[in-house]
């Protein structure tokens, strides 16, 4: 097979892929109102049928029974292209053939009336125009162009080949009117397409904004449990290194279980620095914003100690001075905490209070620690704000940061607005900083309350 026989061959295959199919292409509704395109093409299809029929039975002296056939197929051709364009393209297109030689018939034996509009009568022109434009739509350029080039093809047969007397000339005008709706079609097409593109891409970078917080969130948690990890190994290490001295007289077995012990404690210590230097940031600046909520004079550099509830204190103080009024409660026997659950209770308070300072200017905070046997209850309660947010920077994730802290250690957190316009941020950190074996927090301590009717 030649080389031109393989372009023609793989042509009609593309011709016969775009144009030969019944497949349904609904017409997508509008916004505002819903099925107003669908009503009003509808309304176009009503209207053109009888003046179509006038056309054929005045003008071209046709039949009224055929006239009417004629008319009513090129006006449901127009009321099919709302769900099913290409098949209303070939009943259209049909259509208007049938009626062009019906027409010259009646041309050529001088019984129509003279200078009559043919082969596309205006009626025909618009539903065919229609027709065109909803078909560009819903389908491929290429598919759209195909269905111009078909229409301007038959009109040059009818028009060009075989001809008529006496008739006033339309095929130039309609494969002109035909081009334009084609392009329109195309271009408000690719203007849909274009824009739900830029919605769906929006939403991505959306969903990769807030992964990628995530993400940076828990590998900062990361970090800092296993720095305090990493503390406890050092000085397992050390001790293991000291305990020799402190018996008198060791015994062989008993320096070499400590010196395994010790072994052991360095490879666990070499492990976590190896992974702390992966998950390290190289921003040695606070990642809490520019508030200055840390303690003051530092930057949270990357080897600083991690913070603790005993410097709440100097955290409050800092926002007071940042412009809130801030009260503290502390209530319930204080028990020792494990230093991942007092880090996370930290960072929860921190990231509330500084959400109070970027949301709620002017208002009034309370900060509630709540002892149970069980674990750690906080509840930051903001009041309503007395003035306008200012527009601050950042991918406001600073919930799913906090959420993110509770869930590693097996607590909950919940954050609401109150009936007064403030906001609450609640949780519950178990003290063994891992989750109850049913999943809920425990039995004297029910997780966080629901803060929604507090008017503080």
């Amino acid at each position: 097979m030649s080389a031109v026989e393989k372009r023609l061959t793989r042509g009609l295959r593309v011709l016969r892929d775009g144009l030969w199919t019944g497949r349904a292409d609904p017409l997508p509704p509008s916004v505002w109102l819903r099925w107003l395109p669908h009503g009003l093409v509808v309304l176009v299809a009503i209207v053109i049928t009888p003046v179509n029929a006038d056309l054929m039975t005045d003008s071209y002296r046709q039949g009224v029974g055929y006239s009417l056939l004629c008319s009513l197929a090129q006006g449901a051709a127009l009321a099919v292209a709302v769900w099913r364009p290409v098949p209303a393209l070939w009943l259209s297109l049909t259509a208007t053939v049938v009626v062009a030689m019906g027409a010259r018939s009646q041309l050529i034996a001088e019984q129509a009336d003279p200078n009559v509009p043919w082969p596309w009568g205006p009626a025909a022109i618009v539903a065919h125009a229609l027709v065109l434009f909803l078909l560009a739509l819903r389908v491929p350029t290429s598919v759209a162009a195909q269905a111009l080039a078909l229409t301007a093809l038959a009109t040059y047969i009818m028009q060009g080949l075989i001809g008529a007397s006496d008739y006033s000339s339309t095929g130039v005008f309609a494969v002109a009117l035909f081009a334009g709706a084609v392009l329109l079609g195309i271009a408000v097409r690719g203007r849909r397409e274009a824009r739900t593109q830029l919605v769906e891409q929006e939403s991505l970078t959306a969903e990769e904004r807030s992964r990628r917080t995530l993400l940076e969130e828990r590998n900062r948690i990361a970090r800092e449990l296993h720095d305090v990890v990493a503390h406890h190994m050092s000085v397992i290490s050390i001790q293991a290194q000291v305990a020799p001295h402190l018996v008198e007289n060791p015994s062989d077995e008993l320096k070499e279980n400590l010196d395994g012990i010790r072994q052991n404690a360095l490879e666990a210590l070499t492990e976590l620095r190896r992974v702390l230097g992966v998950l390290r940031s190289e921003n040695p600046e606070d990642p809490y914003g520019p508030y200055g909520l840390g303690a003051p004079g530092t930057g949270a550099a990357p080897h600083a100690p991690q913070p603790t509830l005993d410097r709440l204190g100097v955290l409050v103080e800092n926002t007071r001075a940042a412009g809130l009024t801030v009260t503290t409660e502390i209530s319930g026997e204080r028990l020792p905490l494990p230093p991942g659950v007092e880090l996370s209770a930290y960072r929860i308070v921190q990231e509330a209070l500084s959400n109070a300072l970027r949301h709620a200017p002017g208002s009034v905070v309370r900060v509630e620690l709540t002892h149970f046997p069980r674990g750690l209850q906080i509840r930051v309660i903001n009041s309503a704000p007395t003035g306008p947010a200012p527009p601050t920077p950042g991918a406001g994730h600073g919930l799913l940061g906090m959420r993110e802290r509770a869930m590693m250690l097996g607590g909950t957190l919940m954050a609401t607005e109150t009936s007064c316009g403030g906001f609450t941020v609640a949780a519950f950190l178990p003290r063994a900083g891992t989750a109850a074996a049913d999943g809920l927090p425990p039995d004297d301590s029910p997780g966080p309350t629901n803060p929604t009717g507090d008017t503080s």
